[in-house]
């Protein structure tokens, strides 16, 4: 958060993250995990052909969550919300054993072969190259009541199916027009080109220094991380300038934006909170006989 950066002894805040949010003072900048990740151009249209596998009514109307959960508080508290013996929040939520991955090479991370939900989780999106919309590409969760949030969305999707198809389509439509390698790559290349800028210091070559080559990074690599560092190599400079940055928003369209997403926001709690009331007072009456 910002405010663990400032005072006399603060130290320098991080630079880049895979992520990042309206307290942090990092850029988001996209990181490709070496686990089981293909590239991203492939994964792309299997993901695409895996989508159509199912019909989207006809899929399994809970959400579904595949990933590491050790890395955040965020993520361990979303596992509580899985399904038991004694309680169902409408989610399947599964813990990614990257090491049983790597060991057994098994096919349980591919991306394409988890269109079987209705609401999947796609971690490895690298960007957005504009504001999404709340309600249109993705569905509020509150952070301090995951697992109910959670529930109340699973049912309301379930009981709007042709809202929600709209939105899984917009969602669809959005990553495979606008989330192109091509667009990453130019992300970070404006990035570090406006930062390049900033310093006021020259960098220098230190005495001794070796050059590493493409090829050097993926020399000493084997099975599959080596096999799709080679399929994703960068044989041969783009026939095509990087693409112009937009201007940066201005603070009257940020404002707006976030007005926007608050109101959004605050109906969504509004519906939950009406959900979970109906069930209360249900609850209740058929606990008094009806009196």
């Amino acid at each position: 958060m910002y405010y663990e950066f400032q005072g006399p002894k603060a130290c320098p805040p991080p630079l880049f993250r895979y992520y990042s949010d309206e307290g942090s003072l990092d850029i988001v900048f996209p990181d490709w995990a070496k686990v089981n990740i293909r590239p991203w151009t492939n994964v792309l249209k299997d993901i695409k052909e895996g989508s159509k596998r199912i019909n989207w009514k006809d899929r399994v109307p809970y959400a579904y969550w595949k990933s590491n959960p050790y890395v955040g508080r965020a993520r361990g508290d979303l596992m509580k919300g899985t399904v038991t013996n004694k309680k169902d929040r409408n989610a399947c939520l599964y813990i990614m054993e990257w090491g049983r991955e790597r060991r057994y090479r098994s096919r349980q991370s591919n991306l394409q072969d988890q269109c079987t939900h209705r609401q999947i989780n796609l971690s490895y999106l690298l960007l957005i190259v504009h504001l999404p919309k709340l309600a249109l590409h993705y569905w509020p969760i509150r952070d301090d009541t995951k697992c109910a949030s959670l529930k109340f969305s699973v049912e309301w999707g379930n009981t709007h199916p042709d809202k929600v198809e709209f939105i899984q389509k917009a969602t669809v439509k959005l990553f495979l027009k606008e989330l192109k390698i091509d667009y990453g790559f130019d992300y970070m290349f404006h990035l570090l080109n406006k930062y390049a800028k900033l310093p006021k210091f020259r960098p220098e070559v230190p005495e001794g220094a070796v050059e590493l080559c493409l090829e050097g990074m993926a020399c000493p690599e084997t099975r599959s991380w080596r096999k799709f560092m080679e399929e994703s190599l960068v044989t041969s400079p783009s026939d095509t300038v990087p693409c112009t940055l937009p201007p940066s928003y201005s603070v009257t369209v940020m404002r707006e934006f976030f007005e926007r997403k608050t109101n959004a926001t605050k109906q969504v709690e509004m519906w939950e909170t009406e959900y979970w009331s109906a069930i209360l007072n249900v609850t209740e009456s058929n606990r008094t006989g009806g009196y």
